[in-house]
């Protein structure tokens, strides 16, 4: 119901769709023409751009053909990071196999497939995406061997600076944030959630609590940054962004929550509230962003299952997608109400992106774009 359009996507991949003006980017892992044997496949790592009206393959580019040294879990593939632009480039991030720079007609501007070879934990493959901010891009690096966020030059690839984290593998995303004149880098961690000095990439405030193997990316607002992870424990803490130092308990940790948090998706923050998912199931959580009180707690949604994909917020609703292609559509308010539940008939891993009246979800074969008829 109210599919716009709905294209055939070739490959694999989980990374989210991203939408600027009339272009939707989207990043995928494709069986080469040529195999090589062996036990993991050869494989295109491709860019490709599809017009926002009516959903036409606009180019594709190939940023690499290779074969992947590591495996991956059975639900992640090879092309879990989201890409990002800023309306005169577009990055697409493949991890061990390289960043890579085009304008937004689909030039090569540059690359860089020299970070090294990511070893993840129990070989759950790569995942966690860049961040643009101003002239830099954030490229997390956090895995079983020497750790590290960079900060490049968007316009050159050039390393502006690398700071080395005390961090195994991380599958969260940076977030930057503007406080007091000056933006701080926000990272997930499992030793700890930590904050870094986006000019000079030095650590301004770290806090430990986090659980194993972080994958939620953190949100912030008003002062506050919330981190959270929920694979073999509960964590979620709101914390003020001008501490200096370890702020474990100190009045920095304004508030902190230890059952029901979210292991794969991230939190959504939105109205003054926080909404989040318990573990990886569609149970959802909502709280008081101020002050961390509930306004309901893991509260059973009906066809939500397994759940991936992070919650969205859009005009006046929030997005609650599963694994199994169903979106549950609820009330963006204190009180849970549900309003629809429609399903793409495929598995969606990747987050959806709502764009004005639209929404764009990235299925396991098919790419949709759903707006109201």
């Amino acid at each position: 119901k109210n599919v716009k359009w709905k294209i055939a996507l070739p490959g694999r991949g989980s990374s989210s769709p991203v939408i600027w003006d009339q272009q939707v980017f989207v990043t995928s892992a494709v069986p080469a023409a040529t195999a090589v044997g062996g036990k993991l496949p050869n494989l295109e790592f491709k860019l490709l751009c599809f017009s926002r009206a009516d959903g036409k393959l606009q180019w594709e580019k190939t940023a690499v053909t290779a074969v992947p040294h590591q495996e991956t879990h059975s639900t992640n593939g090879f092309a879990s990071a989201s890409p990002c632009t800023d309306g005169e480039h577009v990055y697409a991030h493949f991890g061990s196999r390289g960043l890579y720079c085009y304008t937004m007609n689909g030039e090569l501007v540059w690359k860089r497939d020299d970070f090294g070879r990511m070893e993840t934990r129990n070989s759950f493959g790569e995942g966690s995406s860049p961040t643009l901010a101003g002239n830099k891009i954030i490229v997390p690096w956090d895995h079983e061997g020497p750790s590290a966020v960079f900060a490049l030059d968007k316009l050159t690839g050039k390393t502006l600076w690398k700071t080395d984290r005390d961090e195994p593998t991380c599958w969260s995303t940076p977030l930057v944030v503007d406080f007091e004149g000056k933006q701080q880098v926000v990272l997930n961690g499992q030793t700890c959630a930590r904050s870094y000095d986006l000019e000079t990439g030095k650590e301004l405030w770290r806090c430990a609590g986090q659980t194993e193997r972080p994958c939620a990316s953190p949100v912030a607002e008003n002062g506050l940054v919330y981190v959270g992870s929920g694979h073999r424990g509960s964590f979620l803490g709101a914390f003020r962004l001008d501490g200096q130092g370890d702020i474990e308990g100190s009045d920095k940790v304004v508030w902190t929550i230890d059952h029901d948090t979210p292991d794969i998706a991230s939190l959504l923050l939105s109205s003054g509230r926080i909404y989040f998912h318990k573990g990886k199931n569609g149970q959802l959580s909502c709280v008081d962003a101020v002050t961390g009180k509930p306004f309901y707690t893991a509260e059973r949604i009906p066809g939500l299952d397994s759940i991936y994909a992070s919650p969205v917020a859009a005009g006046g609703h929030v997005y609650l997608t599963s694994r199994a292609g169903t979106t549950v559509v609820i009330s963006d308010a204190a009180e849970l109400n549900i309003v629809a539940t429609n399903n793409v008939e495929e598995t969606v891993d990747a987050t959806p992106a709502p764009v004005d009246n639209e929404l764009f979800i990235r299925g396991e074969k098919h790419l949709f774009c759903i707006a109201a008829q």
